[in-house]
């Protein structure tokens, strides 16, 4: 049934469709702002435009289609691979009363039925299904009856066969889309190389500037690679620094996951195992207990997890090496979807290797047995590399604007690690790609350099070339190491239909001599400095047990997860802030209209009563969202060198004077700033930074106005929306005055 709202929506301009955007956002969901992206591609969405959202798990995808659905005049029809996910989103829309339902075989005939009839009828705005389930007959037929308005894809990288997870039925979608076509479609996935999101874009017809690439950064995830060499203590020792929080282990094989599982109920840790052994039945009651946190650890195969919005999950471990970055990064992206700090460690060990060579050795597709190899390659630079992590995350996923250390992975923090100067054996590699045609793998060149007499070797009579033998001071671990080193570093790409490497721009660097090729050789990797704690939970510990045992009885009794009541951050703020009225609750994270009118008597008679036997009295709540995200962000005070170069700024030197002294570039200046006002630092002179970014009030607006709605985190989002009206040396200080005004107004 169409309500005045949304006809009146219709009738709106782009500017106030994305004004009603920003009321949903307030009154349904409880959140103050958007996340970086989330507005633009609402608004494209919301303009009937075909959309392509690429988004960072945990990074806020479903509002992306929640709000216009909430806004739309019809039903949008969100395409889902997973029954837990359905299920999951259905059960929070519902605290929120947005009425919605899915189709699956979980549902009784009787149930079943009455869904169709409430679709039918107009009732239900959003509807969720299987691609299986959205292209049977019967489905279609309904839905012709129905005015659909979006049709959302969620995992859309299942579409590409070059995705890490394609799905054939995810091709079919197209007959969906074409029989209602009056529908716009937003495609939306976590996990997508610049070739997947081609490849979307063309069989959805979405056009280039309708697709929205959000950072794949995830700040608050410390990510760790440790060497495995006791795994099991390793892995006690980890979930021991964080006790009675919820976490996931994941393991190669259902196997090892019963026998991780059994050690660490014996040992008295509150653990389920999770895998495709485990009949429905059972996986389902799993699953429900690790949301509902009756229990502490899931450990599982690759299985578990991708149907799972639980978003307080404080660690993700894994216990064998992942077959591919995709996978590791969806599997960590897992933890820490409330913005809260949360650690990821990888145990790696080279017998992992192995294991995963057999398994693709099993394959008998050659062009997929390539592909697995190649992704298997990238796993093993990733956790080999003695750079900043995030550096190769990010760029495998096509984000060149990284910055040189991000101080949340291990690499980061641990002394730097000796490197040496393998220039010449680089050269070698380099040489026999060259020799050999640039069309043959790494597995075949390191073969040349070894003298190897395989029978591929002395065909394409690869034994008369000058490389040919010269490789026999390393092992064939060892060369390969350094070919996916010079791969990683950019000197050479590694083609990806069929795995062979071909030359950079850069390769002649190192050829000629014009630069040096430092790394390491070493088979296992040393472990790396122990991780300070996560961040300290902000409030009075004693209120915040309280509202969580409040919380934990409310999800019992209405057989929800307890974050579809409140999520953690709400509880923080509430047990920092002490609101003792229904205006003060509604500023709280997470509290939109309906979650106030459910539960605000019964969180603020808590509160109430906790404050009086304390003698506490109701704080602020203007700036929450900096104070919980810089108690969430950094565990370290500040150095004394920020400090100085602060005071320093304030009393009026320039940022290059400040260079020249300390004999640093404009960047690290710009660095000490910024990292001063994340940490919740106030100038006592803001206009300092004013009168070095020297622009007028039109342009600095236009760039705050740019900040609010892409983020701070990343500066290339917000320099191509000005037009390089502003150069980066003035964003790095706009940036600096932006986080600060959040801080002081």
């Amino acid at each position: 049934m169409q309500t005045s709202e949304q006809t009146a929506f219709h009738k709106q301009s782009n500017a106030q469709k994305q004004q009603s955007a920003n009321q949903v956002l307030k009154r349904v969901f409880g959140f103050d702002s958007f996340r970086a992206s989330q507005s633009a591609i609402i608004n494209n969405v919301l303009k009937a435009e075909n959309t392509l959202a690429i988004m960072p798990t945990g990074g806020g995808k479903s509002l992306c289609y929640q709000i216009p659905a909430v806004l739309f005049d019809g039903l949008s029809v969100v395409i889902s691979p997973l029954i837990s996910l359905m299920q999951d989103q259905v059960r929070q829309l519902d605290e929120l009363n947005v009425p919605s339902c899915f189709l699956n075989s979980t549902l009784s005939p009787n149930e079943y039925q009455e869904n169709i009839a409430r679709i039918t009828s107009g009732k239900i705005k959003l509807l969720f299904l299987a691609p299986e389930t959205a292209l049977q007959v019967s489905i279609l037929n309904m839905l012709d009856q129905c005015k659909v308005a979006c049709i959302a894809i969620d995992e859309a990288h299942c579409i590409s066969e070059w995705g890490h997870e394609f799905r054939p039925e995810y091709r079919q979608l197209n007959v969906l889309i074409e029989r209602l076509d009056d529908a716009v479609c937003l495609a939306l996935t976590a996990t997508a190389t610049p070739r997947v999101r081609e490849d979307i874009k063309r069989q959805l017809n979405i056009a280039d500037d309708s697709e929205f690439i959000s950072s794949f950064d995830r700040p608050n995830l410390y990510i760790e690679v440790s060497e495995k060499d006791s795994p099991y203590r390793q892995t006690t020792a980890f979930i021991d620094k964080h006790p009675n929080q919820s976490g996931i282990i994941y393991c190669q094989s259902r196997a090892g996951v019963n026998e991780l599982t059994q050690k660490l109920t014996a040992d008295g840790y509150s653990a389920l195992a999770y895998h495709a052994g485990l009949n429905h039945q059972k996986r389902s009651e799993y699953q429900d207990k690790f949301v509902r946190d009756d229990v502490n650890i899931i450990v599982a195969t690759i299985a578990f997890g991708m149907g799972i919005n639980k978003p307080d999950v404080r660690y993700v471990l894994h216990y064998d090496l992942p077959k591919n970055i995709e996978s590791y990064y969806q599997q960590i992206g897992r933890a820490g979807r409330d913005g809260i700090d949360a650690n990821c460690l990888l145990l790696f060990g080279y017998g992992d290797i192995g294991k995963n060579r057999f398994f693709i050795d099993q394959m008998h597709n050659e062009q997929e047995k390539r592909l697995a190899t190649m992704h298997l390659n990238q796993m093993l630079a990733l956790a080999e590399t003695e750079d900043c992590r995030r550096i190769g995350l990010l760029q495998y996923f096509g984000e060149q604007d990284v910055q040189g250390k991000c101080h949340k992975c291990d690499n980061c923090l641990s002394e730097a690690q000796q490197q040496t100067d393998l220039s010449v054996p680089a050269q070698k590699f380099l040489s026999c790609t060259y020799r050999t045609g640039q069309i043959f793998g790494a597995g075949h060149i390191v073969d040349v350099l070894r003298g190897s007499s395989a029978e591929k070797i002395l065909q394409n009579q690869h034994n008369l070339l000058s490389t040919y033998g010269i490789g026999k001071e390393y092992t064939k671990k060892q060369w390969m190491a350094l070919s996916r080193q010079l791969i990683q570093k950019g000197f050479l790409r590694q083609d990806e239909q069929f795995g062979s490497l071909k030359f950079t721009p850069s390769t002649q660097d190192i050829l000629r001599g014009h630069k040096p090729f430092l790394g390491r050789l070493q088979e296992a990797k040393a472990e790396s400095a122990p991780r300070a704690n996560s961040a300290t939970l902000l409030g009075e510990i004693g209120l915040l047990e309280l509202l969580r045992s409040e919380r934990k009885r409310l999800a019992d009794n209405a057989k929800v997860p307890p974050y579809a009541i409140f999520s953690d951050r709400s509880l923080q703020e509430m047990a920092f802030y002490f609101p003792h009225s229904v205006e003060s609750f509604l500023k709280i994270h997470g509290v939109g209209q309906s979650k106030a009118q459910k539960y605000a008597d019964i969180f603020l008679g808590i509160i109430e009563q906790y404050c009086e036997s304390k003698g506490l009295t109701e704080q602020g709540n203007e700036n929450a969202a900096t104070l919980i995200k810089n108690a969430a962000t950094s565990n370290k005070d500040l150095s004394a060198k920020t400090q100085d170069i602060v005071n320093a700024f304030e009393a009026g030197q320039s940022v290059a004077e400040l260079a020249t002294q300390h004999k640093v570039k404009l960047n690290t200046v710009y660095g000490h700033l910024y990292k001063y006002v994340q940490h919740g630092k106030a100038f006592s002179n803001s206009e300092r930074l004013l009168t070095e970014i020297n622009l007028d009030n039109a342009q600095l607006q236009l760039a705050l106005d740019a900040f609010r709605e892409h983020g701070h985190e990343r500066l290339k989002p917000v320099f191509d929306v000005l037009g390089e009206r502003v150069n980066y040396d003035q964003l790095h200080l706009l940036r600096v005055y932006f986080l600060h005004s959040t801080i002081t107004t």
